[in-house]
């Protein structure tokens, strides 16, 4: 991505959050904002902030510039910025994750309530700040000047009254800035800052400021004061533990130090105070039980979770990967865990708070549910033993119809023609006539010709593509893109690499030579049938597109995904054929056992949606797919 483009991405997303409409979480964003900082640092949107006016409000004039202040997502960032201010003490409050907004005063008198704006000018919602809770209309005082906070929803409120919103965050800034006012009643204001006009010593310092605030009745976010840096390490992470217990939502603290520097303050991106945030949503959950995923002869353990709500989102499933995670973190069934969304898109669990007084071992099947042979636990992975297990070649089946976007082939057909006798290899597919497809329910002459004819249609596919079709155990389409940059450019050269020449390829290693060397030994004589057919030859390429990773790779490979609605940032096709050739399968409709579902519109009562809530399918966006690919 040029840096015109995440520019552009930023300012959109800028946008949508300031106006009630964020698609992505703010742990994204600040993602895409660290990256500019990266390869842009002197960027022009570093000096400007977003905007949240609406035009049917007044505009008003900022007491003082909202601006943005600066990130650190993990330790190591915050302690870096630490040693540049070296505070002798550090102010930590709550970051709240709600709304902006400036309260003004004059002789203590509440005159405005203006929102974020384009952190100069934003909208007077006076009238509907006058009916949130926090708010003093009279400060007993002879205070001149602006108090800043933020509008929040508490969880108890939005439970009871606005459970059809998103979010708490969401749903405050929509309220706050109704016409009517109707809801502003269940809004709150909590205040963290001040500045008095003309006298300039009317706060000693920040202490002193919070103090009088309090005292003031107003509503204050929770303060603590540190000596050092690591000690707010230190309550950073407590906090985040503490997270889900709280009210309202945060997502982080802001540190500063104790002396008032309103030099610092009317900069355009504040550089004496940080926003500390936290690296993941996390939850407090039970482990209620584990299934065994099957994919072929592949069995992997899917923890089921008591639901829990992160980041907007309903959890109900994670991720555990194999057996040998599952030992190292001494899961039970029924153990108190820790979940978190990594990246915000995949639920894990990161550790276990407590086990219960009598734990359940969780073991992986003994024998395959197929064919009755016995299963093999090697700790990093679950499979069948049986080499010739029906489950293994339906999946190939599958595979290869997913692999190469062949229409009209759907799961339910596969399985019919597979229990029928009528395919077992990828070279039988080939082998059908109209009449073996037109005797199903629903099908018929017309219906067959056209299946045959998508599947006859791809008659050149690329050497990656080739391979990963056979659905090979450890051989994922980017090491075959390795192995022909090696210089493994056909499938006989493949064929007759023995294991050393194929270890010395950089990324491959023996581990993976052997794996390669057993998987196409194991299908060479199903691959060569289906090349005697003359229907699909291997052309020269690769599959995979030159920004692809082993890492992005990974978040795809195995997993399932359906896309619903426009896309904006590419085509539906181009989507569908990025996860694909990401060793990924994508699915036509929302079915049990679907990993995701991409919409732009999750909040949608779309019958996609709506099967994704019931069958607990992962709803992401199309920014949070790009993620996924490292886009």
């Amino acid at each position: 991505m040029t840096i015109a483009q995440l520019e552009r991405l930023i300012r959109y997303h800028q946008d949508r959050y300031y106006n009630d409409k964020p698609e992505i979480p703010d742990e994204q964003f600040d993602l895409l904002w660290d990256e500019l900082q990266r390869v842009d640092p002197g960027n022009v949107l570093f000096t400007e902030v977003g905007r949240d006016d609406a035009p049917t409000f007044v505009k008003r004039r900022h007491i003082i510039p909202m601006n943005s202040q600066e990130k650190a997502s993990d330790p190591n960032a915050f302690l870096q910025w630490a040693a540049g201010v070296d505070y002798t003490e550090y102010i930590v409050q709550h970051k709240l994750d709600g709304a902006s907004l400036e309260l003004q005063f004059e002789r203590g008198r509440l005159t405005f309530g203006v929102t974020r704006g384009d952190g100069t000018v934003g909208d007077d919602i006076s009238a509907n700040v006058r009916t949130m809770k926090g708010i003093v209309t009279d400060l007993g005082s002879d205070f001149t000047g602006a108090i800043r906070g933020e509008v929040i929803m508490t969880h108890d409120v939005h439970r009871t009254y606005f459970p059809e919103k998103a979010n708490c965050r969401n749903a405050a800034n929509g309220i706050m800035k109704r016409k009517d006012g109707v809801g502003s009643e269940y809004l709150t204001v909590m205040v963290y800052d001040a500045i008095a006009l003309g006298e300039p010593g009317f706060f000693s310092d920040e202490v002193e400021k919070l103090e009088w605030l309090d005292r003031s009745g107003l509503s204050v976010v929770e303060t603590k004061r540190f000596a050092t840096p690591e000690e707010v390490v230190a309550y950073r992470e407590e906090t985040a533990r503490k997270r889900a217990q709280l009210d309202f939502d945060i997502d982080g603290l802001v540190v500063k130090g104790r002396l008032i520097d309103l030099n610092d303050m009317n900069r355009a991106r504040p550089q004496k105070q940080i926003a500390f945030k936290f690296g993941r949503q996390e939850a407090l959950t039970v482990l209620e039980a584990v299934e065994w995923s099957e994919s072929g002869h592949l069995y992997t353990p899917v923890a089921i979770v008591r639901a829990v709500e992160i980041a907007g989102t309903i959890v109900r499933r994670a991720s555990l990967v194999h057996p040998d995670l599952i030992a190292e973190l001494g899961l039970a069934v029924g153990a108190e865990v820790i979940v978190s969304k990594r990246g915000d898109i995949i639920p894990k669990i990161e550790r276990v708070v407590s086990l219960p007084d009598e734990p359940q071992p969780i073991m992986p099947p003994a024998v395959c549910a197929t064919c009755g042979s016995a299963v093999v636990n090697e700790g990093t992975r679950v499979y069948c033993s049986n080499p010739e297990c029906p489950r293994r070649y339906f999946h190939r089946l599958r595979r290869w119809i997913t692999t190469l976007d062949i229409r009209d082939f759907g799961e339910v057909l596969i399985g019919k023609l597979f229990s029928d006798g009528k395919i077992r290899t990828i070279a039988d597919l080939y082998r059908l006539q109209s009449a073996d497809l037109a005797q199903y329910e629903g099908m018929g002459e017309k219906s067959a010709r056209k299946a045959l004819g998508n599947l006859f249609a791809v008659q050149e596919v690329s050497l990656p593509l080739f391979v990963s079709g056979f659905d090979l155990d450890g051989i994922a389409i980017l090491t075959v893109e390795k192995l022909v940059s090696a210089g493994f450019s056909t499938i006989d050269s493949l064929f007759a690499a023995q294991e050393d020449e194929l270890a010395s390829v950089h990324g491959i290693g023996a581990v993976k030579a052997r794996a390669i060397r057993s998987g196409l030994d194991s299908v060479r004589t199903e691959m060569e049938d289906l090349l005697s057919l003359q229907v699909v030859s291997i052309t020269a390429g690769t599959a995979v597109p030159e920004d692809a990773t082993g890492t992005e790779a990974n978040e795809i490979r195995g997993r399932s995904f359906c896309f619903t609605g426009a896309l904006e940032r590419m085509k539906r096709s181009e989507a569908e054929e990025c996860v694909k050739k990401r060793g990924g399968v994508v699915k036509s409709a929302v079915t049990a056992g679907l990993d995701y579902l991409v919409t732009n519109t999750p909040e949608t009562d779309s019958t996609k949606n709506r099967k994704a809530r019931q069958f607990s399918v992962h709803v992401i966006t199309e920014e949070q797919f790009l993620d996924l690919l490292g886009k």
